[in-house]
């Protein structure tokens, strides 16, 4: 796999007849190792470890249902009381961040109204911090930590 704009880890991966598969820490189950799945990983192993995300706050591809078709939100972080405050999109890396995928957030975001959003193909991240009205954002220079997104009610 690619080396990422992201802290290096000591993954559990396994080979199987079928490909690769890594364990993932929040599903606590093994699931197979595209390079999406390594963002993801490489993600929620730098939140956790890094920004003292509590991994059982972390839900990772959450079934959510836009315009009546059923979509997976890659990633959703919960504040201490429940609230969903950010959702992430993890792209592989070969893909570019252009503006339709950070509309495919946005879109996700109409359910949820979180106050972060954030996509990565783990080269380049951008996070954006809306406004209470959710119609502005601005671009954050880093992921925020915990206690940032535990504050948002």
């Amino acid at each position: 796999m690619q080396r990422l704009n992201l802290p290096t880890y000591s993954f559990n991966i396994k080979s199987l007849d079928k490909g690769k598969q890594i364990f993932d820490i929040c599903r606590k189950k093994w699931v197979t190792l595209t390079p999406e799945e390594w963002v993801r990983q490489h993600l929620l192993h730098y939140f956790t470890s890094e920004l003292d995300y509590p991994a059982g706050l972390v839900a990772i591809e959450l079934s959510i249902r836009i315009n009546g078709l059923n979509r997976r939100c890659d990633m959703i972080v919960f504040n201490r009381r429940g609230i969903p405050v950010m959702i992430v999109e993890c792209k592989a890396p070969e893909v570019a961040l252009e503006q339709k995928v950070f509309d495919q957030v946005a879109a996700y975001n109409l359910d949820f109204q979180v106050p972060y959003l954030l996509i990565s193909n783990g080269k380049k991240h951008f996070c954006a911090l809306l406004d209470q009205s959710g119609k502005s954002y601005k671009f954050l220079d880093n992921f925020p930590d915990y206690s940032a997104l535990d504050s948002h009610s």
